[in-house]
């Protein structure tokens, strides 16, 4: 399996990352729980936290969160942020599909695309059901994806960007490929190092992200005990998603 999230690129996530606004997804998360939770939403599990973005937020709002990733190099980002912001968050390293917190939770994430990175109907229902396992009854699960009908109708491309890094300029360069019978999508990304008008190439990776249909996203939950109770638009929530909608927001149910 090719290595996704490795040194160079955890070291340089957070500053291509910089503008996604991660306050108003925290928001769009609490607004969720606010309206579909048959109780108080104290403790959470944010899986794939990555360098902790949202792990971090949530807990600075008052929530005990836990945060799982299979990435040691964003995991040790993530510890440093917490350490930095004096924010008590348990980071844990371990697979979606797989782990075992030993705890249940009023909540759980799975955001920006970390659903997509399961690939074949196996992996999506082991996540699901391992989520369904780590849920009280009535739990809710909040998670986003790369939506089909809007991916299909507006197929990813290359594109190119340059961002400041604590390691000086960094280029990333992105080139796509669409498998349509499987619903996945190949993107390749090749980080290079800018120095001397020159771009030295320090890592490439292949991350490979399904998209999904709202037909087979309620199936996949219902098999595994989650009741699909909402699937919007990721900006703006309340609106059913459409070829316009490249991203889903959801939330499920632990029945």
């Amino acid at each position: 399996m090719t290595t996704i999230f490795g040194q160079a690129y955890a070291g340089a996530y957070d500053a291509f990352y910089a503008e996604k606004d991660y306050d108003a997804e925290c928001d769009m998360i609490e607004a969720a729980f606010r309206r579909h939770a048959s109780a108080p939403v104290r403790t959470l599990i944010d899986l794939g936290c990555g360098t902790g973005n949202h792990a971090l937020r949530m807990a600075r709002r008052g929530y005990a969160v836990t945060g799982i990733d299979l990435s040691a190099e964003m995991l040790r980002r993530a510890h440093a942020k917490a350490g930095d912001a004096e924010l008590a968050v348990d980071f844990h390293q371990g697979d979606v599909r797989y782990f075992d917190a030993d705890a249940t939770f009023d909540a759980a994430l799975l955001m920006f695309a970390v659903l997509g990175y399961q690939h074949d109907d196996e992996d999506v229902l082991e996540t699901f059901r391992n989520i369904r396992r780590h849920l009280r009854p009535g739990g809710l699960l909040a998670f986003d994806a790369w939506y089909g009908p809007g991916v299909l109708a507006d197929p990813p491309g290359s594109r190119s960007r340059t961002v400041e890094t604590d390691d000086g300029p960094m280029l990333r360069s992105v080139t796509s490929e669409m498998d349509a019978r499987r619903h996945l999508c190949r993107v390749h990304y090749r980080l290079s190092r800018m120095a001397g008008g020159r771009a030295e190439c320090v890592a490439e990776e292949t991350h490979v992200v399904r998209y999904f249909f709202p037909d087979e996203l309620e199936l996949q939950l219902a098999v595994s005990g989650l009741e699909l109770v909402a699937l919007g638009d990721f900006h703006e929530p309340d609106r059913e998603p459409d070829e316009r909608s490249w991203n889903a927001f959801g939330v499920a149910r632990a029945a």
